[in-house]
């Protein structure tokens, strides 16, 4: 009688990591009209952006209606250039601020 010899299961590779674009991470310098907002020291993408929400909401810039919207107050119009802006369009206009 012959045993068939059974192949061992394959192992599944580990579900990859997703990892982080090195370019969000790298310190960036905000400019001195950034600065009064979100501090001088020179930070990551991600930390200015997080910032900028945690000044948003303490000041209650969010438009009532449209909620994407963000109203600027007398230090961020200076960065936002007009006195109304998409949070879709502030990543944009922040990103000149940064160097």
């Amino acid at each position: 009688m012959a045993t068939a010899s059974k192949k061992p299961a394959a192992k599944k590779a580990p579900a990859k990591k997703r990892t982080v674009n090195a370019a969000f991470m790298k310190p960036m310098k905000p400019s001195a009209t950034l600065a009064a907002v979100v501090g001088s020291k020179p930070m990551p993408r991600t930390e200015v952006t997080k910032k900028l929400w945690d000044y948003i909401k303490a000041n209650k810039l969010q438009d009532s209606k449209n909620r994407r919207n963000i109203n600027a107050d007398s230090k961020l119009r200076p960065i936002f250039g007009k006195a109304q802006v998409s949070m879709f369009e502030m990543a944009k206009l922040v990103s000149g601020h940064l160097s």
